[in-house]
């Protein structure tokens, strides 16, 4: 495995973080956001990712080995929940009184952030140790 496809890894992961982190975001700027219907209710989003490997072959033989893989975005899922409240003078309220929101726990999409948040920062120190690594490389050439 190289150095490129080390950074090929770490970026995908972090591109993939960035995504959910995004999802996350939007989860809960719509956490309370009011709707008169079911079907107009705000649906949470969360991001299903899937690993790619990349196969290469190696030295013209058909021997196949894994060079490295990435993270892709497979899809971006929305619940289908909606949770309706009484709230009769609510200017949204159905001719039954009934306001719709979306069905996002603001707690699970922290935890979920701050979980999106450390897998960046893991990503960000592994390609700062694969820097560091090439630069003691270089300075082995020195000698």
């Amino acid at each position: 495995m190289s150095f490129t496809d080390i950074y090929q890894i770490s970026g995908s992961a972090m591109t993939a973080q960035t995504i959910r982190l995004n999802t996350v975001a939007s989860n809960m700027a719509n956490a309370e956001s009011p709707a008169s219907s079911e079907a107009q209710a705000y649906k949470a989003r969360s991001p299903v990712f899937a690993a790619v490997y990349h196969n290469s072959l190696m030295g013209g033989h058909n021997r196949h080995a894994i060079d490295g893989a990435s993270v892709q975005v497979q899809d971006v899922m929305q619940s289908g929940g909606a949770v309706k409240r009484y709230e009769p003078h609510h200017p949204m309220a159905d001719q039954n009184g009934f306001v719709w929101y979306p069905d996002v726990n603001v707690v699970e999409q922290m935890a979920d952030m701050m979980s999106a948040s450390r897998d960046f920062e893991t990503d960000v120190d592994v390609l700062n140790n694969v820097k560091s690594m090439q630069q003691s490389l270089l300075k082995l050439g020195e000698v």
